[in-house]
């Protein structure tokens, strides 16, 4: 594994699917990642999009060029406002949002990762790193300044990208800002990036009792949370994303999700919960979620009898072992596992 200083105060450990790095903002360090992705071939089974072969496990294998698909995710607190029993952030001292400049900042340090890259098709930006987006306004309000300043991001940093996709990842919280906040990021995503933005909410669970525990009481109950969702609009583009992330203790109700959420609107995400510190401790994992697909078939076949859009995504072991999945921070004391990486990633 290589470290690298790029300048006095920020951390670089380069992975191979790209960089993780941290650096000192205007109320402490952040954690951001610029990274590649493999493509949908490799880590998804989605047979809306005629992705049918079950994985049984994920190849380590070389990202899509940057030109094609750019990943960066951007921390949006310093520390997280909720106490998730399966994350490692909670390990950082809660210090507040990060401000419009902190998110801007992050932006073009990952740009800045690498210079060499000048186009891509398509760059996602994840609020996901860090902190739940819900809590801050400012990501709605960089968000809407992402969508009109494609141009000023190519003066600034020289890169044109074509396609800017970003995804707001919220676990719901029980405060009275969260529908009026979610009802903005949906008009953001519908109109000011005409449907090229995403909307996930996670889920996790359809028993009330094991999402208590897991989002330390602090969460939306799922009928509070449909009754919001039963007024929202029909998304332009993608549809709005139920996302489970899953250990093979949590309960998935395709019936009673249905009945809650219409399957016109919603899709459903399932993936492997991560094997962080959090969850070590706390005995949360998907058994054999890495190396078979017998965890997923009963819920995804489930899942699409009731009509849903299901998309299964699991990371190779690169992926888990780099951290780049959710619920890591090495701030928060998730620890880089690359004792068989040799130093070059694979992103371009």
């Amino acid at each position: 594994m290589k470290t690298t200083l790029k300048n006095q105060t920020q951390e670089v450990f380069n992975i191979p699917t790209g960089y993780l790095f941290n650096d000192e903002y205007s109320k402490g360090k952040l954690e951001t990642l610029s990274i590649g992705d493999y493509g949908k071939s490799v880590n998804i089974k989605a047979d809306f999009l005629g992705h049918t072969r079950e994985l049984n496990g994920v190849p380590n294998v070389e990202c899509m060029p940057l030109s094609e698909k750019w990943v960066i995710t951007l921390s949006t607190q310093y520390g997280c406002a909720m106490k998730c029993n399966f994350c490692d952030v909670p390990n950082i001292k809660f210090n507040g949002n990060a401000s419009f400049d902190d998110l801007k900042q992050q932006l073009y340090s990952a740009i800045d990762c690498f210079p060499n890259i000048s186009y891509t098709d398509r760059l996602n930006i994840h609020y996901a790193r860090m902190g739940d987006p819900i809590f801050n306004t400012d990501v709605l309000d960089f968000s809407i300044w992402l969508a009109a300043n494609k141009r000023e991001i190519q003066k600034v940093k020289g890169l044109r990208i074509e396609t800017l996709h970003p995804v707001f990842t919220t676990m719901c919280p029980d405060m009275k800002h969260t529908e009026q906040r979610l009802r903005k990021w949906i008009y953001i995503k519908n109109h000011h990036f005409n449907g090229q933005a995403g909307l996930q909410l996670s889920i996790n669970s359809t028993n009330e009792s094991q999402r208590s525990e897991m989002f330390n009481d602090k969460q939306m109950r799922l009928l509070d949370i449909a009754k919001m969702a039963d007024e929202w609009p029909e998304p332009l583009g993608r549809k709005y994303c139920l996302n489970f992330a899953y250990s093979t203790d949590y309960e998935i109700d395709a019936e009673l999700l249905s009945m809650l959420f219409d399957p016109k609107k919603f899709m459903v995400k399932i993936t492997p919960i991560h094997n962080n510190t959090a969850c070590t401790e706390n005995g949360i994992k998907t058994v054999d979620g890495y190396e078979s697909y017998l965890p997923y078939r009963k819920p995804e076949e489930d899942l699409k009898r009731q009509g849903f859009d299901v998309l299964v995504f699991i990371p190779s072991m690169d992926e888990e072992n780099g951290l780049v999945t959710c619920g890591n921070t090495i701030l928060g004391g998730s620890k880089l596992n690359l004792s068989d990486y040799e130093g070059e990633n694979n992103a371009d």
